[in-house]
């Protein structure tokens, strides 16, 4: 059994917190790069050079790369042989992100309550899943998400009959619905399969994959291709400027469901596509 203090926990959230919202990942701000090569429109070029540019600025001077800090959501992947010293894993994690924002100087963006709305004042409560694994390591993921990309986020119980087609078709209406609302160019996560809440949960870590990396399976990397050429067919651009680089890229999971289902879910993230991970 190996033993991990929760002070230890805690630093790193906080750590982490910061480091996501001041350093842009490297896939993004390579693609970022790359979209700039093939962008064909003067403005959606602009734009793009310009968050690159900003990428810079906010790592140089460790400020956020964006006004919207996000909800923090962590992902924890904790081995069955490891031991949490000193207090309670969750707490940790809690008090990391309190830390991180305050101190970080990062917007506190979470109300306590969806309707009476009021700020809790340090950007907590956290989002947290956790996944047992093998192993005596513990994985941390922090991943902040702004709301104005979030909001243009869909989730649908399609029926089985729609099969690909239709799970294409939602994919391509919702990002169309979302226009320029989430901040373009955008990383479009998909969830196909499990139950209402996991779809939802697919989508959400499709967006921890590197920018460009394809699905395993060679027919869900086929359709993540299709999905982004036809997105990007649609004009909408950097910025909603127009252009033709309108995603990033697209990332695909799934996960086996029932035979009278088929739920997808995406979950849309902006250009400053945030996380950052450690491992313990």
């Amino acid at each position: 059994m190996r033993k991990i203090g929760w002070e230890k926990i805690k630093e790193t959230v906080k750590i982490l917190c910061q480091q996501s919202n001041f350093c842009l990942r490297d896939d993004v701000l390579r693609a970022l790069r790359a979209a700039q090569e093939k962008e064909i429109s003067p403005a959606g070029r602009e734009v793009l050079a310009q968050l690159v540019e900003n990428a810079a600025v906010a790592s140089e001077e460790k400020i956020p790369l964006c006004q919207d800090t996000g909800l923090v959501t962590v992902f924890i992947e904790l081995g069955q042989d490891v031991c949490i010293e000193g207090g309670f894993l969750y707490d940790a994690v809690q008090e990391g992100v309190r830390e991180g924002y305050l101190e970080g100087y990062l917007r506190k963006s979470v109300v306590a309550d969806p309707i009476r709305r009021t700020n809790t004042g340090d950007n907590t409560p956290a989002i947290i899943y956790t996944r047992l694994v093998p192993g005596d390591r513990l994985r941390i993921t922090v991943m902040p998400k702004g709301g104005g990309s979030e909001n243009m986020s869909a989730l649908k119980m399609l029926k089985p009959a729609d099969g690909l087609e239709g799970m294409i078709s939602f994919v391509l209406e919702t990002v169309e619905k979302a226009g320029p609302n989430p901040c373009p160019p955008i990383v479009v996560g998909v969830g196909v399969g499990g139950d209402f809440a996991l779809a939802a949960h697919l989508a959400k870590k499709a967006l921890l994959r590197p920018v460009g990396t394809k699905n395993p399976d060679p027919f869900w990397a086929g359709v993540e291709e299709d999905l982004l050429a036809k997105i990007n067919s649609l004009g909408i651009g950097p910025a909603g400027f127009g252009g033709r680089i309108t995603a990033l890229a697209v990332h695909i999971e799934t996960h086996p469901t029932h035979i009278a289902c088929l739920p997808v879910a995406v979950n849309i993230s902006c250009h400053a596509t945030r996380s950052a991970e450690a491992i313990l």
